[in-house]
């Protein structure tokens, strides 16, 4: 249900179409949630059958063309209050990294040394993003942070507001600092024992050899 509650904060801040609610979530929920256009319509249509949000017609494109525009109702208001008040569910563990990690013995060094550089590759990229996410909330120029604070009138709930944001996305980095520190002591391991190397493609299936 991340996605429901995805899409009730974005629209907590003030209506929004299909289309700007898709752009929203892509400019900032999606380093945390990912979703697609085609997810992200239904839902919307399934929260305005539950009461969530109200749809209305405005005027789009020429031709007396219209667009739904979603409002948060009150019971939408009170659903992304209750989110936060229930334990978070995590997710079935599916890990391929670790999964690979586990078997490396069937693959050579050199091979496994270049799945974990890989590895190092992709976490340093979150990285950079989520430290550009920061700079840009810190200088208040992400434009969905500006749109969540406008209006709010005690600065504290702003440093508030903005201080979760970064919180989070510091989250981010964390965890893939870690996923590099991993990742670097694996490669130190497979360098050192390249020289003893064994493959076993084809071992005879016993109980020593099962994991």
């Amino acid at each position: 249900m991340s996605l429901r509650n995805s899409l009730l904060a974005l629209l907590a801040s003030g209506p929004l179409t299909g289309y700007d609610a898709s752009k929203h979530f892509s400019d900032s929920v999606v380093n945390v949630w990912h979703a697609s256009d085609s997810q992200i319509y239904p839902e919307l249509r399934r929260m305005e059958a539950e009461g969530l949000v109200e749809a209305q017609e405005v005027p789009w494109g020429p031709n007396g063309a219209t667009k739904n525009e979603y409002n948060l109702t009150h019971s939408g208001f009170a659903e992304l209050e209750n989110w936060q008040s229930e334990p978070t569910e995590y997710p079935t563990t599916r890990d391929p990294m670790r999964l690979k990690a586990a078997y490396f013995e069937w693959g050579d060094a050199i091979a496994n040394i270049a799945r974990l550089r890989e590895h190092i590759d992709h976490h340093q990229k979150i990285i950079n993003s989520a430290t550009l996410m920061i700079e840009k909330i810190s200088k208040d120029l992400h434009p969905t942070l500006v749109r969540r604070v406008k209006g709010l009138q005690d600065p504290r709930m702003v440093e508030h507001v903005v201080w979760t944001k970064i919180y989070a996305y510091e989250g981010i980095i964390s965890s893939s600092e870690a996923e590099i520190s991993w990742a670097q002591r694996g490669i130190r391991h497979l360098e050192r024992y390249r020289h003893v190397e064994q493959k076993f493609r084809n071992p005879p299936i016993n109980e020593t050899n099962r994991f």
